[in-house]
Formats: C-alpha cells, structure tokens, sequence
C-alpha cells in the first residue's frame, strides 16, 4: 500500500472594518455601505484574481448579496 503524507492547513481572518478607513472613506463623500463594500472587496481581490473568471464573478456577486443591508 502506498502511504502518503499529506499535510492540509487552513487559515482564516475576521476583522472588523477599520473606523479609519471608514471615516476617511466617508470624509470624502462615500456613504458607510459603499465603503464598507469597497474595503471588503479591496481585501478580497487578490484571492479572486487567482480564481477562474466566472467564479469570481460569482463570488464577488455572493459576497455582495450578502452584504446587502448589514450596514447600520
């Protein structure tokens, strides 16, 4: 039997959205839900380039969704 060595990790970040980031956002007119939006898809962007096309698009479209009214 072969025997195989196999090392899985998984790492995971939960942060909240930095106030400073939100107060400069919102200083130059951009509403609290639009900068919140572009923060968390800032963070994310990098994770969606390395995926397919249309599976970034989707996950883009599922983070917004999900992201639709939790603000306030």
């Amino acid at each position: 039997l072969p025997i195989y060595n196999i090392s899985l990790e998984h790492e995971a970040k939960v942060s909240k959205v930095s106030e400073e980031q939100l107060f400069y956002l919102m200083s130059r007119g951009i509403s609290e839900e639009e900068a919140t939006e572009m923060i968390v898809m800032g963070f994310i962007e990098p994770f969606t380039k390395e995926l397919p096309m249309e599976y970034a698009v989707e996950m883009n479209r599922l983070i917004k969704f999900e992201m639709e009214g939790s603000i306030g």
